[in-house]
């Protein structure tokens, strides 16, 4: 594994083959993608903390959905990247989304866990007001963690899974304040992507649970991707938002078929 710093952004590659782009989502970081790492076997797998999160908490200025893309995108022309797999979490889908859609060459492939196209507005008002919490200090970053354990991941990762509890709690606690109030503040502003122009392949993964991204919300947006090459929605059971963390074998297993299945398809293609 290979680290370095692109405009103070924490960039990490490891592997070779195919290359696999990773972005993560609200109060995540690259390690959200760890679970998931065994289905990326014999690939070059890029994984980033986006500005404002984990190693990345310096990058200074207001943050947007519009920056991520911009940021990605400059990590891909500095490592050379003309074409990769994509894959997102959450906020990161968002991210993902606009990239397929306007840089269409840049894509093989995307892979989505917790998709959303864009917040609803009563979720973009408490985007504005967790920001504002966070911003409380250290006081309020634990209200948060609190309440998100207990909406974000499910009932029966909570009771059964201790570790994957750890691991979210951990990951939110390592968020400084102000940097992850401009996270939100970037999610609170997100704008929906044309996804209509979506051609690559599209996995499209959620938890029965996820209140983020609620299965319904997945199968309407998969219906909109008229134009993608293939599609398939995963409903995983007794699961919330954290999907990759959460279950960890049914998303590589999923993540592990989508990637060879396209990449035989492109490989028929040459």
């Amino acid at each position: 594994m290979t680290f370095q710093l692109i405009d103070r952004v924490a960039v990490e590659e490891e592997g070779d083959g195919p290359v696999v782009v990773c972005v993560h989502g609200l109060g995540g970081s690259s390690n959200t993608y760890t679970p998931l790492m065994p289905a990326m076997a014999r690939h070059r797998v890029v994984r980033v903390d986006l500005p404002g999160s984990g190693r990345s908490q310096r990058v200074e200025g207001p943050l947007s959905i519009e920056r991520y893309v911009d940021t990605m995108l400059g990590i891909c022309d500095r490592l050379g990247i003309t074409r990769a797999h994509w894959l997102g979490h959450s906020l990161g889908t968002i991210v993902c989304q606009h990239i397929a859609a306007a840089h269409p060459k840049l894509v093989a492939s995307v892979a989505l866990f917790g998709p959303l196209i864009a917040p609803p507005d009563a979720a973009r008002a408490a985007m504005k007001a967790r920001a504002a919490k966070a911003r409380e200090g250290a006081a309020g970053m634990h209200d948060i963690i609190q309440s998100l354990l207990q909406g974000a991941i499910s009932a029966d990762t909570r009771q059964h899974h201790p570790v994957v509890v750890a691991f979210v709690r951990e990951s939110l606690m390592r968020q400084e304040g102000e940097s992850y109030a401009r996270s939100c503040e970037a999610l609170a502003g997100a704008q929906a992507a044309a996804i209509e122009k979506i051609e690559a392949p599209v996995l499209l993964v959620t938890g029965d649970e996820d209140g983020v991204a609620p299965p319904q919300a997945v199968r309407a947006m998969a219906d909109r991707l008229h134009r993608a090459a293939s599609k398939r929605v995963v409903v995983l059971a007794k699961c919330g938002h954290w999907t990759p963390v959460e279950r960890p074998d049914e998303c590589q297993r999923e993540l592990r078929e989508f990637l060879a299945a396209n990449e035989r398809l492109a490989q028929r293609s040459q």
